[in-house]
């Protein structure tokens, strides 16, 4: 903790990006909440809370093989302005959602607020290592991982009680505070978010995503450590049935929903921090990512087992632990591997990978949660990443014995 305060202290760009990725990841959940609890009122069924998480992920999963590209090739302090300027505009138009037959401008705004979160999120992570000294890196990280789950607790359980008192359009106006506060704090970073590039015209981008791509594919443990998020992310489709859970199951209304996904958020806050001891021992990191995606699946597997709010709280907190760490080991292991010029793509294609999963999970979960126990959709998202764990880890323990071809690029 001493390491934490002195890092924030000493070094003003990082802590303004911190505080810019906090209020927007904060505001986030302020739209996700209510709308997961106000679509299926609106329109009498779960279909559309499933669609709008899929609609979330989906199109920034699409989008990433580019976005990475032009985090590499632009500015990356004009990219995250511009995307939460966008990110406004989109969230504005939640105002407008009121009815069944409005439930398609919740999609279609949702889906803008993605691209804009997919041109924000390649820059962001891929700069973090150009606002810290080598020796901060994995403190950086450990409190960069904790980040999205620090604000899903606040944005999740405040989002959940505001959406409950006062209604959801309240929780879209703080997302656009959010954003607006988020763009003025990364204006504010002063230390170059990227390298100097090399004089000359920048490659074409579809020629530079398939440098990247080539690179990924020489270096095994690169490929290994682009593939990881993907098993919590094919688990995720127990988002969709979280307002299920708390309504049919535990019997605790719209503040259970808040509950669930705030207990999540905190496991996502406390186990980046946690687990910060590993990313000092690299030959403990791949152990340590098979072992998070076990923990992961096994609780999700006791959560539906169980009927009880407070023996499933605990356990979503444990998965969760696991899943935080998993997603800063991953991030560290490949900012230490991949060179500052191909960053951004290699980033942006190890989230596309992730988000692809997310967008699979949560669509198949969406479609199946009227006429399946949400209990069943819960078992079978956490016995996924647990089978996806364990072949996971067999095929990588082969892999790596191969040797990496990939010169670094310049």
């Amino acid at each position: 903790m001493s390491s934490t305060a002195a890092l924030l202290t000493r070094n003003k760009d990082f802590r303004r990006l911190l505080i810019a990725d906090l209020v927007l990841a904060g505001g986030d959940w302020f739209v996700l909440i209510p709308l997961v609890t106000l679509l299926p009122e609106l329109t009498g069924s779960g279909f559309w809370g499933g669609l709008v998480l899929a609609a979330d992920v989906g199109l920034i999963a699409l989008l990433l093989p580019y976005t990475g590209t032009v985090a590499d090739r632009l500015d990356r302090r004009k990219i995250m302005i511009s995307a939460n300027v966008v990110g406004i505009c989109a969230v504005a138009a939640l105002l407008l959602v009121r009815s069944a037959g409005t439930a398609w401008i919740a999609v279609a705004a949702v889906a803008v607020f993605g691209i804009a979160k997919a041109f924000h999120n390649p820059a962001a992570t891929s700069a973090l290592p150009n606002l810290v000294d080598e020796e901060d890196l994995p403190t950086a990280n450990a409190i960069a991982g904790s980040v999205w789950g620090t604000m899903l607790v606040v944005g999740a359980s405040l989002g959940g009680v505001m959406a409950s008192l006062v209604g959801p359009y309240v929780c879209f106006l703080v997302t656009l505070a959010c954003l607006i506060v988020a763009a003025a704090f990364t204006w504010g970073i002063r230390r170059p978010m990227q390298q100097p590039r090399p004089a000359g015209p920048a490659p074409h981008a579809f020629r530079a995503l398939r440098e990247a791509l080539a690179y990924i594919g020489r270096r095994p443990r690169v490929a290994a450590l682009v593939t990881v998020k993907s098993a919590v992310g094919l688990g995720n489709g127990v988002l969709v049935a979280f307002p299920l859970l708390s309504t049919q199951v535990y019997r605790v209304g719209e503040m259970g929903t808040g509950m669930l996904f705030a207990v999540r958020g905190a496991g996502a806050v406390i186990g980046p921090l946690l687990f910060r001891f590993v990313l000092k021992r690299p030959r403990w990191l791949l152990p340590g990512l098979a072992v998070s995606m076990g923990v992961y699946g096994l609780a999700y597997l006791g959560v539906s087992l169980t009927t009880l709010l407070v023996v499933a709280l605990p356990l979503v907190l444990v998965a969760h632990l696991a899943g935080g760490a998993n997603w800063v080991m991953s991030n560290f292991a490949l900012q230490a591997e991949v060179p500052d010029a191909l960053r951004g793509r290699v980033f942006a294609t190890d989230m596309m990978i992730a988000t692809l999963a997310v967008a699979l999970s949560q669509l198949v979960a969406g479609l199946v949660v009227d006429s399946v126990e949400p209990q069943v959709v819960v078992a079978v998202s956490g016995a996924v990443t647990l089978v996806y764990g364990v072949v996971w880890r067999t095929v990588t323990t082969f892999v790596m014995a191969r040797r990496d071809t990939a010169p670094l690029a310049s």
